[in-house]
């Protein structure tokens, strides 16, 4: 099982779809607060269809409140278009949290800097800035599984 971390995610459709994807791929979403809408808004829902009563779900008040919770080391990866690394050369370990920004920000500078080493990226050409929040969780936490997926046993 991975960890889907999103800090400040502002589009409750992405969301819901992350949680989704997060039931389906036997994930835990982190949500950190502030949320930029009620999470159990319509459009959540919807997007999430009747998988979001099935969610491993955890909200957070603030980063510290996650950081003070949750001990953070080499179990995490930083996903931001801020580096060269791409995501395919990172070693996903079961359990590793994943972080994603929110869709207007990204993860604050200074959480960047701090965990520097272990920011990730997905290429992308110079013809646009950023992918769908998302699509960027699916694509990174299925190459983590992928990974990782003899170890699987309710994936297969």
């Amino acid at each position: 099982m991975f960890n889907l971390v999103l800090v400040n995610p502002q589009i409750p459709n992405n969301t819901g779809a992350i949680g989704r994807l997060c039931v389906n791929a036997g994930a835990t979403l982190h949500l950190i607060k502030p949320i930029g809408f009620d999470i159990n808004e319509k459009a959540v829902r919807r997007a999430g269809l009747d998988y979001w009563k099935k969610l491993d779900l955890h909200v957070w008040e603030n980063i510290e409140d996650f950081f003070k919770n949750n001990k953070i080391e080499d179990n995490a990866h930083f996903a931001t278009t801020k580096t060269k690394k791409p995501y395919f050369q990172a070693k996903f370990k079961k359990g590793d949290f994943i972080f994603f920004g929110s869709e207007t920000a990204g993860i604050p500078e200074e959480i960047l800097n701090k965990y520097r080493d272990k920011n990730i990226t997905i290429p992308m050409s110079d013809k646009g800035r950023s992918l769908n929040l998302a699509i960027s969780t699916g694509i990174v936490l299925y190459d983590a599984i992928r990974q990782n997926y003899s170890s699987f046993s309710d994936l297969k």
